[in-house]
This record gives C-alpha cells, structure tokens and sequence, in this order.
C-alpha cells in the first residue's frame, strides 16, 4: 500500500494533515519526528510531510528533521514549522519576523507553473490560515519563492529538482481555502500516489487481518452503543461469526432508551451473541458526592473496567478483547514535545489494557478517523440512524451535569436531550449539525409559571457545525426554533424553567470540547 509519512512536530493540525491525505484518495501515518529510523523505513513513505510545531528553529535545541529523510529521495512538504526547519538545515536562514502573523492572510502566486500549484489560477488572491512568529529570511540554495503574504515573502517555497516544498502557512485547516487541493497536488501529482484508499479496500484487508491474528480463538467487544465499538462488533462478526461476544455495560449515562436500542439492535437484527449489563447503580454509587470533572471520567472509567473485567472471566475460554481504538487516540497518546498534539482524553484507554485482564487486544479501527469509521459502517450495510448518530462522550451525561451526578439529575437531562433532538430531527437539521447536546446547569433560576412561582433548573443547549472536529461554529437556528424547543422544554421536563442557547465558537488551537 502506498503510504505517505508525516514527521509531527508537535502541531495543533497534524491531524488534519492526515485527514486531508486521506481524502486525496492516499494512506498515511504520523509518526513523531524522533521516531526510530527503522520505524520510518519499514512504511517505505512515497512522500513525506513535516508538520508545524510551537518551537522556534532559532533556537538551537529545538527539533529537527532526521538528514536520513532527505537520503530517501522522496517528494517534502514541509508546513510552517516544517518549511522553517527543512530551510535551514538545507542552508537557508529563519529569522524572528517583525510582524508575528496569526489568522488569515491573503496569499499571491507567483509561480503558475508549479505543480504545487497546478488548477489554481494566480490571480486568485486565496485565503490562508497563518501562524507563525519566525519566517524564512534567506532561501537555501536551489529553492525558488513560488507565493508571497503581506507579511511573508516566502510564503512557498520550492526545488522543482528535488521535489521539495516548503509552505509558512496552513493547508490542511478548512480556513485556507485552496488547500485541500494543494495537498492533493502534492500527494497525487508530485508523489505520485494512487487514490486507492477506500474503505472497501480497508473492509477486506481489515477482515483478512481479524482472521489471521483471532484464528480459532474468542473474542470479547466492549460494546458502548456509539458509533465506534458498534463498527467493531459488525465487523468482528463478519470476519469471525460466533468466535464473537459483545458485553454491553449500562451505565445509566446514556441517553434516553439507548440502553434497549442497542439490545435490540445487536441481539435482534444482526443475531450477534450479546451480554448486557445493567450496572447503573455501581456508576451512581460511585459518582456519588463527586463533582470533578476528571475524576468523574476516571471514576466511570474505572468501574467500567471493573464490570467488563467481571463479565469476561466468565467466557474462560476468550483470548481477545476488541476496542474501537481510533487513530487520533493513537496518534493524542503519543508525546511531542509536550505540545497541544499530546493531549489525550481521560477515558479512553489507548494505553492498554489491565494486566489483570489478561487478554490480547484487537483494534480494527486503529488507523481510521471518526468519518472514516462511518464510511466503513455504511460499507457494512450499518442504517444510518447509527452511522450518522452525533458524537456522544464516553462518559456519558455525567460530564454535561456539572456539579453531582444523581439519578434525578440524569432523568431530567434525558428528557430535556429527547425533547431537544426530536426537535431537530422534525425540522430536518440533524444531519446539518455535528454535534447537538444539552447541558444541565449548576444553578438555578426563579421564575414565574402559571399563577406561582418556580425555583428550577437551568438548561443549555449547544449544536456547532464542523467539518473535522477541529475548529467548530455554533448552528445559527432561528429564534423560531429557538422558542419552540424551549417552550416544549419548559413545558413538558418539569424541574426546568429556563433555556439558554450557547454562542460559543471553537477556534482553531482548541483541542477538546464536550
């Protein structure tokens, strides 16, 4: 399989890099930049991409680019950070710019010619995403500046003969708007690579793999009702059939009659081997006087594992574990440089399992992101009401429920949720929205219903758009809407008395919001 590398720096995109490879039709896998040599060379890269990263090439100790990947004679591209460091180990100059230059800029080609280029016309005056303090003062020999910014005269960057390229901005955020097909151009016509990623191919292969390192062997699936593990169990069930036990743990955290859907849906529709747990009062025994929001997801995340763990020994003869590990989770559990890329949510379990478990872990989904795992699922024939569901965080509602986490307080948010979704689904905007949740608020408000007055529950509701989780708008619905969600709310969820909406846009350099 053609694969391209992508050396992370420790940038807040690295990601995104991926992901727009990906969608060129091409593989690729993020390494960090100090990997073991031999680690890059087992992946035969056609191309490597170095990323951007929040250290500055003038200082001396900051990271730099293994000499062994210019060696391989393999197309470059390096982004921000990564043009600074290919330009001054190959001899050119990085200097602290006089202006620093973070957000939209407007870039000039000057080079039609350029493959990097190729479709997009030079008078278009793009619009591209900076963010950089240092920029390239001096070219190293045999490099050629291809477009400018106001406050970057080196903007791009190239050495036609040994096909690298340099950019000071960012293509692979959505604000840069001729960058997807930069990257495509690089990729396809410069590297060179085939756009033969699809899941169809990743199905098979996938399945092949399962089979081989199962064998004869049982498998245990963590199943959680989202998007993830339910992949997994579809997928597991194909390569393996029965070899395969889904235990599902009810948490009490799940939305209103998920718990039954998703019995339903497992054990019913695709006669998949289910197990399913009722272990509500164990999370509420456990959150009980907790208020943290860490400690609620390490405290979920504990009595979890202690549920699973108990329910597995009971299958003597399971030798696996499946997970729906993604490669962001792979990619978050890595550390460079302690920089924005390390962050990694609490409650998944990247790391590993507990010895005390004493299974072997399968993880089909470990080199896919969030929409590739919906493609798979629709390739699987999987309905959309599952594949196209919204994220939903391990944790379940106990991290929207600031303050304790209690049964009543639960209840009340499940129907708010319900009341709210159903809403959206009645207008046809679910499938606009990446994400649409309540949160119930710590206070509360004193007002007046009917003939007395009230002392209830606050409530928040935020829906955002997205295109990769990364940065986020929130939906602008119309204060229509608006009325008519709160008004049912208030109405039909007793114990609540106002509604809020939450304006709150997620910028780019954002890691995590729930």
């Amino acid at each position: 399989m053609e694969t391209i590398v992508i050396l992370d720096f420790g940038s807040q995109f690295t990601q995104l890099i991926a992901r727009r490879v990906r969608e060129a039709g091409v593989y690729c896998e993020i390494l960090p930049f100090n990997s073991p040599w031999h680690r890059i060379e087992q992946l035969a890269p056609r191309g490597i991409i170095l990323s951007g990263g929040p250290a500055s090439v003038t200082e001396s100790t900051t990271p730099r680019i293994p000499m062994a990947v210019f060696d391989l004679g393999v197309p470059i591209l390096g982004i921000c950070y990564g043009q600074q460091v290919l330009a001054a180990q190959l001899g050119g100059k990085v200097e602290p710019g006089s202006h620093r230059e973070f957000g939209r800029a407007n870039l000039q080609i000057h080079v039609s010619d350029s493959p990097l280029f190729t479709d997009i016309p030079t008078d278009c005056h793009a619009i591209v995403w900076m963010s950089h303090g240092d920029r390239v003062s001096q070219l190293p020999d045999g490099f050629t500046t291809i477009a400018t910014s106001a406050n970057a005269p080196h903007a791009a960057i190239s050495d036609e003969n040994r096909k690298i390229y340099g950019l000071q901005f960012h293509p692979e955020v959505v604000h840069t708007q001729i960058g997807k097909k930069i990257i495509q151009n690089f990729v396809q016509l410069i590297v060179g690579c085939q756009s033969n990623w699809t899941m169809a191919n990743f199905r098979n292969t996938a399945i092949a793999d399962i089979r081989n390192k199962v064998g004869k062997g049982r498998v245990i699936c963590g199943l959680s009702g989202g998007v993830d593990s339910s992949v997994v169990a579809v997928l597991l069930h194909e390569a393996i059939g029965e070899q395969l036990t889904c235990v599902f743990v009810d948490t009490g955290l799940m939305r209103r009659g998920e718990a039954d859907q998703v019995v339903t849906l497992f054990r019913d529709h695709y006669n998949i081997p289910l197990v399913s747990v009722d272990a509500s009062a164990a999370f509420f025994a456990g959150l009980a006087g907790v208020t943290d929001p860490e400690v609620k997801r390490k405290t979920i995340g504990a009595a979890f594992i202690d549920v699973f763990d108990r329910e597995a020994k009971k299958f003597a003869d399971a030798e696996f574990l499946a997970q729906g590990t993604l490669y962001p989770d792979v990619v978050e559990s890595v550390s460079v440089l302690g920089g924005p890329s390390v962050t990694i949510k609490s409650h998944h379990n990247v790391g590993g399992l507990p010895e005390r478990m004493n299974l072997k872990l399968v993880e089909p989904l470990r080199a896919l992101f969030k929409d590739e795992v919906r493609a798979l699922g629709r390739e699987l024939g999987m309905p959309e009401s599952l594949v196209g569901r919204h994220p939903f965080p391990g944790p379940g509602l106990a991290i929207r429920i600031p303050g304790e986490v209690t049964r009543d307080q639960v209840a009340l948010l499940q129907r708010v949720d319900e009341v709210y979704l159903s809403e959206i689904r009645l207008a046809g905007l679910y499938d606009e929205i990446w994400q649409a949740f309540a949160v119930l608020l710590p206070v509360r408000s004193v007002g007046v219903m009917g003939d007395s007055r009230s002392y209830d529950q606050v409530v928040a509701l935020r829906a955002v758009t997205s295109v990769d989780g990364m940065t986020a708008d929130f939906y602008h619905f119309s204060h229509e809407f608006l009325g008519r969600v709160a008004t049912r709310i208030i109405n039909e969820v007793k114990g609540v008395n106002r509604v809020v909406y939450d304006i709150t846009s997620k910028p780019p350099g954002t890691i995590e919001w729930e």
